[in-house]
C-alpha cells in the first residue's frame, strides 16, 4: 500500500513533547487519514548523529540527527539568516556566508539519504518548508520517481527581492523539480511564477507547468487553516477554567491581545508604538484596557533576535512607565509558552486580537482568535494587510502595520464598535474559516499532487454527484 511520506525540518512525535509550530496541527487530519511517514530532524545535535524509528498505529517518525556544524550552517546559518529574512522581505536583515550554503545543501543531501533508504516506488513524498527546498532535486538525482510535492508554510517574495539573494539562479529553480509547488496565497504563487518568467523565459501565468506529461511541475495555492468547529468548542469550554477566569478578573475594563513568536516579522515594537498612540490620543480608555501580549522566545541565539528582544522590552517598559497607575499596567508582556487551551479561552475573553505581522504565510493566530469568538457578542480582529491571512479575512480591520497612528486608529475603532457590526464581521469571518477548515486542506493538495488519472477520476466523480 502506498504511504504519504511527510518530511519537514522538525518532526512533531504523538505524546513526546515535540512542537513544531502550526505544521503538526496542519498533519493533523493527513495523519489520521492515511498510513504515513514524517521524517526529519530530531532537535538533537551530536557528533555521533543517528537515525531513529518511532512507530505508532499505522504512522511511522523517522527522525535523525544533526552534526554541530550541520546545526550551525544548515538551521541557524543559511536557513534562519538568508531564506528567512529575505522570503519576509528583510533584505537588510541577510547575512550570506558559501560556507553556510553548503551545509543546508549538506543536510538535504542527508534527508534524501535517509528517505531512499524507506521510500518505496509507489510512495508519495510531500516536503514542507524552506528548509528543504532542494530536497526533490536531491532525490532525482539518485533516481528515485516518486510523486514529490513542495508546499511554502511562510511568503514567498517577488523576484525583484529573490534575485538580490546569492546563488538564487541555482536554489529557486531547483523547486522546478518537484510535480506541484504549493503557497499560502495567490500572490506568492504570482510572485513564483513571475521569478520564473524573469529568470527561465516561462509563461508568467498562474497556470505554469514546466516541463510536458505527467511530471511537468505546477503551482497552486492552497491557504492553510485550522480545526475551526473543534477550536471554538474548545475555545467555549476554556474560557471557563480558573486560569482564564482569574486573567479575566485581574483586567480593567476590556482585553486586548497578541500572540506572536518573538521574531522580527511580526512587528511587535511598531505594534506597542500604535498601542501608545492610542492611549495618547483617547485619555478616556486610560485604566479601562490592558494589552496582554504573548511572546515566547525563539532563536535566542541568533542576535537579531537578541536585539529584538531588548527593544520590545524598552518599549513596553516605556508604555508602563509612562501610563501606569497603581492600580493598572497597560501593558502586560510575558515571555512565555501556554497551552493551546488556555490561549483559546484568552481569545475568547478579549474583546480585540491584535495580529499586525510585517509580513507573514497566513498566521493562525488570527484564524484561532475568529473560532474561538461568542457569535452573539464577539471580538474585533486587527489584521496586517501583510499577513496571508488577509486574502480570506476582508471583514477584519485590515491595517498597515508600518503605519502606527493607522492602526492606534483602529484599535480605538474596535473598542467601540456596536455588537451588530461585530456580529455582522464575525459572520463573514467564521464562514471564510469554514471553507478553508484544516481538515480538507491536506487531500486537496494530495489530490492535486496525485497522477493525472487520479486527478481525472476526482473531476468524474464530482460531476457525477
Amino acid at each position: 500500500m502506498a504511504r504519504i511520506f511527510l518530511i519537514s525540518n522538525r518532526v512533531a512525535i504523538p505524546n513526546s513533547g515535540t512542537h513544531p509550530g502550526g505544521l503538526e496541527v496542519a498533519l493533523k487530519a493527513t495523519l489520521h487519514k492515511h498510513p504515513c511517514v514524517w521524517l526529519g530532524w530530531s532537535g538533537d545535535v551530536s557528533e555521533n548523529p543517528s537515525t531513529r524509528t518511532i512507530t505508532q498505529g499505522k504512522n511511522s517518525y523517522v527522525v535523525t540527527d544533526l552534526k554541530p556544524e550541520d546545526f550551525d550552517e544548515y538551521y541557524n546559518g543559511f536557513a534562519n539568516r538568508v531564506l528567512w529574512p529575505i522570503f519576509h522581505y528583510r533584505l537588510d536583515l541577510a547575512e550570506f556566508s558559501r560556507r553556510d550554503l553548503s551545509g543546508y545543501l549538506r543536510v538535504n543531501e542527508h534527508f534524501a539519504d535517509e528517505l531512499c533508504k524507506v521510500l518505496g516506488p509507489d510512495d508519495v513524498v510531500w516536503v514542507h518548508d524552506y528548509h528543504l527546498i532542494p530536497l526533490a532535486k536531491a532525490l532525482h538525482a539518485r533516481g528515485r520517481g516518486n510523486r514529490i510535492g513542495f508546499f511554502l508554510h511562510i511568503p514567498l517574495p517577488p523576484p525583484e527581492i529573490l534575485t538580490a539573494m546569492p546563488n538564487h539562479d541555482t536554489l529557486i529553480p531547483s523547486l522546478g523539480d518537484y510535480d506541484l509547488v504549493g503557497f499560502q496565497t495567490h500572490g506568492d504563487a504570482a510572485n513564483f511564477a513571475r521569478y520564473l518568467a524573469k529568470e527561465l523565459g516561462t509563461p508568467s501565468h498562474m497556470s505554469l507547468r514546466l516541463g510536458t506529461g505527467d511530471r511537468a511541475m505546477r503551482i497552486g495555492t492552497f491557504p492553510v487553516g485550522i480545526e475551526t468547529r473543534s477550536f471554538t468548542r474548545l475555545a467555549r469550554r476554556s474560557v471557563k477554567t480558573t486560569f482564564v477566569q482569574q486573567v479575566v478578573d485581574s483586567v480593567p475594563g476590556v482585553l486586548m491581545i497578541g500572540v506572536d513568536r518573538l521574531d522580527y516579522s511580526k512587528g511587535i515594537v511598531l505594534r506597542l508604538e500604535a498601542y501608545e498612540r492610542f492611549l495618547a490620543a483617547h485619555r478616556e480608555w486610560r485604566g479601562r484596557i490592558t494589552y496582554l501580549q504573548i511572546t515566547p522566545k525563539s532563536r535566542s541565539q541568533i542576535k537579531e533576535y537578541a536585539e529584538m528582544e531588548s527593544a520590545v522590552n524598552s518599549a513596553a517598559g516605556r508604555i508602563n512607565g509612562t501610563y501606569a497607575e497603581a492600580s493598572w499596567s497597560p501593558v502586560r508582556y510575558v515571555n512565555r509558552r501556554y497551552s493551546r487551551t488556555a490561549l483559546a479561552g484568552m481569545y475568547r475573553a478579549a474583546h480585540v486580537g491584535l495580529v499586525t505581522p510585517m509580513r507573514d504565510g497566513m498566521n493562525l493566530v488570527a484564524k484561532e482568535y475568529v473560532a474561538a469568538q461568542d457569535p452573539d457578542d464577539p471580538g474585533v480582529l486587527i489584521l496586517s494587510r501583510f499577513a496571508g491571512a488577509a486574502d480570506e479575512f476582508r471583514e477584519a480591520l485590515l491595517v498597515n502595520p508600518y503605519d502606527p497612528d493607522a492602526v492606534g486608529a483602529a484599535i480605538a475603532r474596535a473598542v467601540s464598535m456596536p455588537r451588530d457590526e461585530r456580529k455582522a464581521r464575525h459572520r463573514e469571518l467564521y464562514a471564510a474559516l469554514l471553507r478553508n477548515d484544516i481538515s480538507k486542506w491536506g487531500d486537496r493538495f494530495l489530490k492535486a499532487l496525485g497522477p493525472q488519472e487520479m486527478r481525472r477520476e476526482e473531476r468524474q466523480r464530482s460531476l457525477v454527484s
